[in-house]
């Protein structure tokens, strides 16, 4: 299981925002966006948590459930130890605005 908290934690670990973790996982935005906005355990498809965890987990994410071995308790995420940048498919970096393309839209 994994938590809303959980979810945002990763990407900030990961460096990664909601399109590039829809993509991670063959997810659509929509979905990670609804995920992120859960209350405690995210509920909903099987599949669809299936495949978040597991494209987490590809990415180096290791995730902390309460019951785990730790000096302490409780839920979170950490990242395992010789992780190489996950692995997006075609995604390009958003084009930097310019002070002419802000004009253009005013």
């Amino acid at each position: 299981m994994i938590t809303a908290n959980q979810l945002r934690a990763a990407r900030a670990l990961l460096n990664i925002d909601q399109r590039q973790t829809a993509e991670l996982a063959d997810l659509s935005v929509p979905t990670i966006q609804r995920m992120e906005a859960s209350d405690g355990v995210i509920r909903g498809n099987v599949d669809s948590l299936m495949k978040l965890v597991s494209a987490l987990e590809s990415a180096g994410v290791e995730l902390i459930n309460p019951d785990s071995a730790s000096s302490a308790t409780g839920r979170g995420v950490r990242l395992r130890e010789h992780i190489t940048k996950p692995k997006m498919k075609n995604i390009k970096p958003p084009k930097p605005s310019t002070s002419r393309s802000l004009e253009r839209a005013r």
